[in-house]
This record gives structure tokens, C-alpha cells and sequence, in this order.
């Protein structure tokens, strides 16, 4: 069965950082393209960024623009969301998801497989 997990949420002040990992079991993740996204509460699910297999993006929403940055590490089959300078308003369940073709065609509104979301919570 193919799955995603999100790994590295949690409590921090704002300012602070965080980095989120995204890895996979049942497939290789290598060859997929994959999505960070994000929902906070009463909010629609909002597309971050995408990285394709061969690590291009496709940039970021004026919203994380400057402060999040999104890289693979397919050695270790890892894709990672480094996020900087958090601000309350980036409280919220982050996910990963995979796109089956390798240059983020599906995102975001065609996402074959998600993880179940790893909660980031931004406060003093």
C-alpha cells in the first residue's frame, strides 16, 4: 500500500523555524513529483509548493514567499519543507502529497496519494 508521512510539526514561537519531512513506504518516491500543502481551521487547503523528480519547483504563494523552501533528498527518499520566520498565520495541519508524474503536472488540484497531515502550531 502506497503511503505518505509527514514528520518535524510542533509547537513554536513566531520567528522561529522549522523543518518538515515528507517520506513514503510502498513506492519510490524518487520518481514522483510531490506537494506541500496546508489547511488551517475554516480555511480551504492551500498549495505551497511543488518539486518535481528532478528537484525543479514551481514556486511559492505570496503567503510563504521568501520564507519557505521546499528540496529533495532522493537518496534518502525524502522530501523536505524548510519553513523560516513562522508567523501565527502559518498555524496549521501541513501535507505532503505525490503527483505519479515527475513535473508536478498534477498540482495541485490532481494529487494522486496524501499523507495525513503533521500539525504546525505558531505561538507564544
Amino acid at each position: 500500500q502506497l503511503q505518505l508521512v509527514e514528520s518535524g510539526g510542533g509547537l513554536v514561537q513566531p520567528g522561529g523555524s522549522l523543518r518538515l519531512s515528507c517520506a513514503a513506504s510502498g513506492f519510490a518516491l524518487d520518481s514522483y513529483s510531490i506537494g506541500w500543502f496546508r489547511q488551517a481551521p475554516g480555511k480551504e487547503r492551500e498549495g505551497l509548493s511543488c518539486i518535481s523528480s528532478r528537484g525543479g519547483n514551481t514556486g511559492y504563494p505570496d503567503s510563504v514567499l521568501g520564507r519557505f523552501i521546499i528540496s529533495r533528498d532522493n537518496a534518502r527518499h525524502t522530501v523536505y519543507l524548510q519553513m523560516n520566520s513562522l508567523k501565527p498565520e502559518d498555524t496549521a495541519v501541513y501535507y505532503c502529497a505525490a503527483d505519479t508524474g515527475r513535473y508536478c503536472s498534477g498540482y495541485p488540484y490532481g494529487m494522486n496519494y496524501w499523507g495525513k497531515g503533521t500539525l504546525v502550531t505558531v505561538s507564544s
